[in-house]
């Protein structure tokens, strides 16, 4: 029971070392733009396809109940007037990102996983070997930055989609102003709260491509093993997001001063 114990936290550490050669592999090829960048294209044509309106679906929703309970608890205060700086501060710069990497991952990182282990397990990733093609640079380089670079954009439109949905709940159900509920988006809100919403989306969908290229290149066990990789790329791309959110957040609280 001890060693169970013991191997865990080994096995762990194991497998982030293995996760994050892979990754700076990866993005080692960058400056070989000419081998990749068709591939990127395509990846990000398909993480776009595959995240777009599930995103949109999800955002809207998720910011109309924000805007109920900030709404809410602003009228009870009698602070009506600052529920369009809370919408914007809790969309913006911290629900915006963390919904555009979970779509990610849950879609375009499953999908990535998926097409990569099946792969491995029809050694194709050999055959890859044995023509002199490193595999980590074909296949994990142009997904790495597609993942990031979609999720970089894709955090504009749930920010839009859930600042619209907060808007409507907000002023038609609730019947706060509409002109203070569009003045209050510049009472606390600055410029550095939507870059480092972009900054935590680009980093999360680099986490979420990493993860996703990782287990797909070290997938076994035939197509449940497939299965299971796919799996665990969603659980450990949301665990990696979460942890790196809080780390992102601190940093930004710390080095940039706030409104008051």
């Amino acid at each position: 029971m001890a060693s169970a114990f013991v191997e865990k936290p080994q096995t762990l550490m194991r497998e982030s070392g293995n996760m994050f050669a892979v990754a700076l592999e990866g993005l080692r090829a960058t400056p070989q733009i000419k081998t990749w960048w068709r591939e990127y294209i395509d990846q990000c044509w398909f993480i776009a396809k595959v995240t777009s309106i599930p995103s949109i679906l999800i955002s809207i929703p998720f910011g109309a109940v924000i805007a109920l309970h900030v709404g809410s608890f602003n009228k009870q205060l009698g602070a009506t007037a600052a529920t369009g700086s809370a919408m914007v501060l809790a969309i913006v710069r911290e629900a915006s990102p963390v919904a555009a990497a979970l779509m990610i991952a849950g879609a375009g990182g499953a999908a990535m996983t998926a097409d990569i282990g099946s792969r491995k397990i029809r050694d194709e990733i050999d055959a890859l070997q044995v023509m002199g093609i490193n595999p980590v640079h074909r296949l994990v380089t142009p997904r790495l930055w597609a993942s990031a670079t979609v999720g970089a954009l894709l955090v504009s439109l749930v920010s839009v989609a859930g600042l619209g949905g907060g808007y409507f709940f907000n002023v038609i159900v609730q019947h706060v102003s509409a002109g203070a509920f569009l003045s209050g988006f510049t009472t606390l809100a600055q410029p550095w709260d939507l870059w480092s919403s972009i900054a935590k989306a680009f980093v999360f969908g680099m986490i979420a491509g990493m993860v996703a290229c990782y287990k797909g290149l070290y997938a076994k066990g035939g197509p449940k093993g497939v299965g299971d990789a796919v799996n665990q790329a969603v659980v450990v791309t949301f665990i990696f997001v979460f942890f790196v959110n809080f780390i992102m957040t601190s940093l930004y609280f710390a080095l940039v001063p706030q409104k008051f």
